[in-house]
């Protein structure tokens, strides 16, 4: 946020004869940021509401099996699929605690969560709401959805499958012990997490139809999807004690949300578009066109960078680089920054918000990681990248 803030101060002092342009510039930014940062936090308020009402254990309770590679491809499966519609941080988190509940021994724990985030990063590339980096595309006119869908699910399964396949030579044995923690007893009946998790998937997935239908954009259909599930949960709590009505409240929810990320965020949007607007990022692109030239190892680049510098500014950066007359909406470049910001980030733990969640959850070291897992990310990066320009040539 500091940065954010300063380098428009810098350019304001510097450039005292074009205050108003400056002004303009910061105006015309700050919509662009405040159309991802609303519809960041009404995702992830409405991620919190299902998750207040235990509306996962529909998923996980679902889960029997004691072979320990059919349970990685099961975990890592939905993994792919649950992060394409929530996000794969949340994604991560859930099933990560899901398999501390099923795993005893460390070691395998540590592997089953390394999987979980290579499958989450690769789940979420493929959805215009799956991940941070895609959402800004598809609300920048980079993307539409359908195209991201269809161009990009198979190289994301490509890099899952391909890690899954090693990963799970290496898994022997069943389940050693299924640990059972006391748990805190729900209050809410199965009636209303069904509810709350179905009506909570379906604002999410009615974003897209909403914007296709309406053409407005996309965070006003997420506003609409988080308004009508609050009016389901006010509806069904009505005859609850006060108490218990704030637990489940949409006010609770948005104080549990990850409102650091989003600030982090919005910092960051706003010093990408002084950059943009000061037309340093199009220098850049132009210097990167002439000393390297081919577009592909460009982006593919920018996807193993993702691994060390957060996709997010790298993303922000490359859409200031980049002009939309020169590539239009659905272009090559676009969709193959979506894959390689998206997935590149699995590489090393650090290189996403999915790896630094389950670091802390599992204590899992930069070192193991590089050992155990980042030959298996590297690989189905590189599969899915080369299956992606594949289908487009």
């Amino acid at each position: 946020m500091l940065t954010g803030v300063l380098v428009w101060t810098i350019w304001i002092l510097w450039s005292p004869g074009n205050v108003l342009l400056v002004e303009q510039e910061l105006s015309h930014h700050l919509s662009g940021a405040a159309a991802i940062i609303f519809f960041l936090l009404a995702a992830m308020t409405i991620v919190e509401l299902i998750d207040a009402h235990d509306g996962f254990t529909i998923i996980t309770s679902a889960i029997h099996t004691r072979d320990k590679t059919k349970l990685l491809w099961i975990i890592c499966m939905i993994s792919f699929f649950l992060s394409a519609v929530l996000d794969n941080l949340t994604t991560t988190i859930v099933l990560v605690s899901l398999v501390r509940k099923i795993l005893r021994n460390q070691e395998d724990r540590m592997m089953f969560a390394g999987m979980i985030v290579i499958a989450a990063n690769a789940g979420g590339a493929w959805s215009p709401i799956g991940d941070v980096t895609t959402t800004m595309l598809w609300i920048g006119g980079q993307v539409s959805a359908s195209a991201i869908i269809q161009n990009l699910f198979v190289p994301s399964v490509v890099c899952l499958l391909i890690p899954l396949y090693f990963a799970g030579r290496t898994m022997k044995g069943k389940v050693e012990e299924v640990v059972t923690a006391e748990e805190e007893v729900s209050i809410t009946t199965r009636r209303e997490r069904n509810t709350i998790f179905f009506v909570g998937i379906g604002a999410l997935v009615f974003v897209p139809v909403f914007k296709t239908i309406t053409h407005l954009p996309p965070y006003m259909g997420i506003l609409f999807g988080l308004g009508f599930l609050w009016a389901v949960v006010e509806f069904i709590h009505r005859r609850k004690e006060d108490e218990q009505k704030e637990y489940y409240s949409v006010s609770k929810a948005l104080q549990r949300i990850d409102t650091p990320s989003v600030l982090f965020f919005l910092g960051i949007l706003i010093a990408i578009g002084a950059l943009e607007s000061t037309h340093i990022l199009s220098h850049l692109a132009q210097w990167m066109n002439d000393k390297i030239g081919n577009l592909t190892l460009i982006v593919t680049g920018i996807g193993f960078l993702s691994a060390i510098v957060d996709n997010v500014p790298l993303v922000a950066a490359s859409m200031g680089m980049y002009d939309l007359a020169t590539y239009p909406m659905d272009d090559f470049l676009w969709e193959y920054m979506a894959y390689c910001a998206g997935t590149g980030g699995s590489i090393l733990i650090i290189g996403s918000a999915a790896g630094v969640a389950a670091m802390g959850m599992e204590k899992i070291s930069f070192i193991w990681y590089i050992r155990k897992i980042s030959l298996f990310a590297i690989l189905g990066y590189l599969a899915g990248a080369f299956v992606y320009v594949l289908i487009r040539s």
